[in-house]
């Protein structure tokens, strides 16, 4: 099945497309697809939740597909998936209590649980399709949802005198509905009676054969009635309850497929399994693999085939002999460290820390985004990195574009190209952080212009380190008092000046060291706090910095953001941050005053994109003005917690790290480059019907672009952003361009650099 709001979109989404930039003002998604948490199935398409989105396999072809925000669902983040083969449809409910229903005219919402205001747990936990009807096992009760009309129908809440009731699953057997909840097994009947009235409902837990304990799940299989309590399976036989299936294994999940029962489980030493049984009890087969059958969430059976979606390996088919792996081309996690683009690599870090600064055990690494690819640096993949936890900073070498890591209690990572690591901690002059012994946090890394490495190092008695062009080591201690000894971020000002994030409230920290790195008689330091000749800073608490084309300092806090103006005479004049100010609705004069800054990019325009809890932002070169305001809520940014942003220059894509995964989204400027000759026009030739934008790069920086026909006529002027224009593909009538040859020409203010280009409309 194929849902048509995806059909425009799925070269942009698949997993053979990543390496295609989408087409300007067009978004992509990079979320983690490595874990699978449920799975369901139809006639043709195997469907896969991850903890973020969905992926599809073909049964035949086993193309797979990527189902995403981009492609038109509502959310990211879901819960269960569940397909009903009589109303072909899928059902996807999200985390946040949000369900979308799939089919061949489209995706539909059902937005009216998430929009609840109840003060219960809305969770969907189970969905189970009857006829028209879907019930759906939610932590407050069940919610009946009519799936031809696309509204919710019903809610019945069957705790104690109407409450809420947690309930994980839900079944109809013999003209019964049963729910599977915290206080055991209930039933009511399926007709005549009020299934919505608490009274019908009868609890039958704790009586005949059943303890009082919680039922986890109820399935009708063969003609039986099973229900999940204290890891066995126990089947009714007439009014009494008998054990159906036990053993030394936890069971994680049960599930009813093709008349076979499939039970997912797992030990707390993580060894795990999925046990087929048949309808007398008897194991059919159990599936057993490690790394492939991890942690497995559910399975189903398609003819002598099995699927099992894991939380650690992913989709995995079972063909009868061996297992395959289905897991699209994705990061390993979510980033939610820095992020930067180099030579077009995108680098990012997983990990991260709390308000407090401390560490987060998070072990994903970093990983590298090339070619379409993703590849993944951990502990996972080397162990010898166990160590290194927590990586929230990374840099680029420019002599050899090898790979330096910061992780916030595990050192200094290198990683060169043949993947050969080199670890930094007492081997270095890194210190350990003082009453963390073991704790070697580096929290920023920056090269200047001499290829020197400067190193925060956060907590430790010598905050600040570089590590020289000749591979040998130096440290500084920071001369002012800071709370925590808290040093992180770090960029290189024009003057090759050190500006440096001291986070836990202390300020900026500027550093100048007259190149001169070992003799520490002629350093100069300098440290910046609110008010008036202290800095002028709207917070202490310093989030974010970044250098734009001006050579200005943007400095993002927990209370706006400040722009140092003077950073080249920081040391030799009163040089303060001044506060640009914005008449844009929404912020008190001054801009994202009351907002926190968590990062900031500047495009080839000079543009700014602003990271915040509330979505990314694009302002003006000068900050005096809105742009663009993407939330998750107006457009296919998959949340809008955004943490970091990097920007590949060259094609003008954005990244965005979010607390759902990576975003990009294709902007409209770019970097000028060097050579001026090679402009190059995207799409061209341009198709017969085209509606989209024409983009223009590699042009002079900020240059006035004309687009004429061959005769000369003007069909459309305007100003380049950075090395890159884009025409909308109208004509000077506000019309469709008509087929044929047009001209572009590119000129600079100083009219000392052109460009040159043709571009080519194919007729029908």
């Amino acid at each position: 099945m194929r849902f048509l709001l995806l059909i425009l979109l799925v070269t942009l989404t698949n997993a053979q497309a990543q390496n295609i930039f989408p087409a300007i003002g067009l978004w992509r998604e990079h979320a983690p697809y490595q874990s699978t948490i449920d799975v369901t199935a139809s006639a043709k398409k195997i469907y896969a939740a991850t903890p973020y989105n969905l992926f599809s396999v073909d049964i035949i072809t086993k193309e797979i597909e990527r189902i995403s925000k981009v492609s038109g669902l509502s959310e990211t983040g879901i819960s269960t998936i569940k397909y009903d083969a009589l109303s072909q449809k899928l059902f996807v409910a999200y985390s946040n209590s949000n369900i979308d229903v799939l089919d061949e005219s489209g995706v539909h919402n059902i937005p009216g649980l998430k929009r609840a205001t109840l003060a219960g747990d809305k969770t969907i936990y189970h969905i189970y399709p009857d006829n028209q009807l879907v019930y759906l096992s939610t932590g407050i009760g069940i919610v009946v949802l009519d799936a031809n009309k696309f509204e919710i129908k019903e809610t019945w809440l069957i705790g104690n005198n109407g409450g809420f009731l947690k309930t994980y699953g839900f079944t109809k057997h013999n003209n019964f509905f049963y729910a599977a909840t915290d206080v055991g097994l209930k039933r009511t009947a399926a007709t005549g009676g009020n299934a919505a009235n608490y009274i019908n409902w009868q609890t039958l837990s704790g009586a005949n054969g059943l303890t009082a304990a919680a039922s986890k799940a109820v399935v009708s299989f063969q003609n039986k009635l099973i229900t999940l309590q204290n890891d066995s399976l126990f089947v009714q036989s007439g009014n009494t309850w008998s054990l159906f299936f036990a053993n030394d294994f936890p069971i994680i999940n049960i599930n009813v497929s093709e008349n076979k029962l499939i039970v997912a489980q797992r030990k707390p030493t993580g060894e795990s399994r999925v046990v087929v049984l048949n309808a007398d009890a008897s194991v059919n087969r159990i599936l057993q693999q490690p790394a492939v059958i991890s942690f497995p969430k559910n399975g189903i059976a398609i003819g002598n085939q099995y699927w099992i979606a894991d939380a650690f390996g992913g989709l995995s088919e079972w063909n009868g002999t061996a297992f395959e792996v289905y897991k699209p081309n994705s990061p390993n996690d979510v980033m939610l460290g820095q992020m930067l683009v180099y030579n077009n690599i995108l680098y990012a870090t997983a990990g991260t820390v709390n308000d407090a600064w401390n560490y987060q055990y998070n072990r994903s690494g970093f990983v590298r985004f090339a070619n379409g690819g993703w590849e993944a640096i951990n502990a996972f993949r080397f162990p010898q990195l166990d160590t290194l936890l927590d990586f929230i900073t990374i840099a680029i070498d420019p002599r050899d574009e090898t790979v330096w890591a910061g992780s916030y209690g595990g050192g200094l990572l290198h990683l060169k190209k043949n993947n050969e690591l080199t670890i930094y901690k007492r081997n270095a002059t890194l210190e350990a952080t003082i009453g963390d012994p073991l704790s070697y946090r580096v929290a920023g890394l920056a090269f200047d212009a001499d290829n020197n490495l400067w190193i925060s190092n956060f907590g430790a008695g010598r905050q600040l380190h570089v590590r020289k062009n000749d591979g040998s080591f130096k440290a500084f201690a920071i001369p002012f008092f800071l709370n925590n000894n808290a040093v992180a971020q770090i960029i290189i000002d024009d003057a090759q000046q050190k500006w440096i994030v001291s986070p836990t409230g202390n300020g900026l920290i500027v550093f100048n060291d007259n190149n001169t790195i070992d003799n520490t008689a002629d350093d100069k330091w300098r440290l910046f706090k609110t008010g008036v000749g202290a800095g002028n800073l709207p917070s202490n608490d310093v989030t974010y910095i970044a250098k734009d084309k001006s050579g200005f300092i943007w400095v993002g806090t927990a209370n706006g953001i400040a722009v140092f103006q003077c950073a080249q005479d920081v040391f030799t004049s009163g040089c303060e941050a001044v506060l640009p100010i914005i008449s844009e609705t929404g912020f008190a004069n001054f801009l994202f005053k009351g907002e926190a800054i968590r990062s900031i990019a500047v495009d080839g325009a000079d543009r700014k994109w602003v990271a915040t809890a509330d979505g990314v932002w694009l302002v003006s070169a000068a900050g005096d003005k809105v742009l663009q305001h993407f939330t998750e809520t107006n457009s296919p940014l998959l949340s809008s917690d955004v943490k970091s942003i990097a920007i590949n220059g060259s094609s003008g894509e954005v990244f965005f790290g979010t607390a759902k995964g990576i975003s990009s989204y294709r902007s409209t400027a770019t970097e000028a480059t060097e050579n001026k000759n090679e402009v190059l026009v995207f799409p061209n030739p341009v198709p017969p019907n085209y509606g989209g934008s024409i983009a223009i790069k590699g042009l002079p920086e900020n240059s006035i672009v004309k687009i004429t026909e061959l005769n000369g006529r003007l069909v459309f002027q305007t100003r380049s952003l950075g090395g890159q224009a884009v025409w909308n593909a109208r004509d000077y009538k506000g019309g469709q361009a008509a087929a044929g040859v047009y001209l572009v020409f590119a000129v600079n203010d100083l009219k000392t650099e052109k460009a040159v280009a043709k571009i080519v409309f194919v007729g029908r």
